[in-house]
This record gives structure tokens, sequence and C-alpha cells, in this order.
């Protein structure tokens, strides 16, 4: 059995899914493009807040639960407008990955140094 790449995969699902509801992403000028990543922040931002809500952060109310089946769907929520906003911004999945390879060597580098102080230089090759 030949299995798709799956992360490839869920980046040709979600260009599907934006040009079902009339977001073109390889088509953006600059003013879209601004656009889009404001838009995809937004609801990013709102995802997380409705993530936050899934677990019982609120100290001084008793009748919280942790919902994890809806944490799980927030999480599937914000990776959709994350793999959005990489395509907005021209990036395929392998253009992903390269990036979060570099950017991990990058952050393992700044553990093992201590992180004492910003290196404003040191993700400009990602």
């Amino acid at each position: 059995m030949n299995t798709p790449d799956q992360f490839r995969e869920l980046f040709r699902m979600q260009k599907a899914l934006n040009e079902r509801i009339g977001v073109f992403t390889d088509q953006m000028d600059e003013a879209e493009k601004t656009k889009w990543i404001l838009n995809y922040c937004r609801a990013m931002s709102q995802e997380m807040a409705e993530l936050t809500d899934s677990v019982p952060w609120k100290w001084w109310a008793k009748y919280q639960k942790f919902d994890e089946q809806n944490a799980r769907v927030e999480v599937v929520d914000l990776l959709h407008f994350l793999i959005s906003m990489a395509q907005v911004l021209g990036m395929s999945a392998d253009d992903v990955f390269s990036a979060y390879v570099k950017k991990n060597e990058v952050n393992f580098k700044r553990q093992e140094t201590g992180y004492a102080a910003k290196d404003h230089d040191d993700s400009k090759h990602i």
C-alpha cells in the first residue's frame, strides 16, 4: 500500500478547503496577504481561547472539568489556520518542515548556551 505523506496531505487538504470557501492563497497580492495573515492570526487567537476554555484554568471555579476531546479539536482547528497562514506566505509542507528543522536546531543551541541574551541573527538563515 502506498501511503501519502501525511504533512503534505494536510497542506493539500487545506488548500482544497480554502479554495472551496473562496480563498486562493497562491493568487494574493501584498494587501490580500496582509489581510489574510491578520484574519488567520485573529482566528488562531480565538481558537487558543477555546483551547484554554477546555482546561480548568479558573482556580476559583469548582465546576470546571478538563475536556480533552474538545482540546484535541481546538488543536486541529489551530493547525487548519496555521497551515493556511503558511500557504498565504507561499510555504509548502516541505518549506515548513525545512524551516522547522532549522529553527529546532536554533532552539537547541539556545538551550545549550543558556539563552541568556537575544541573538537577532541566529534565525536569519531560516
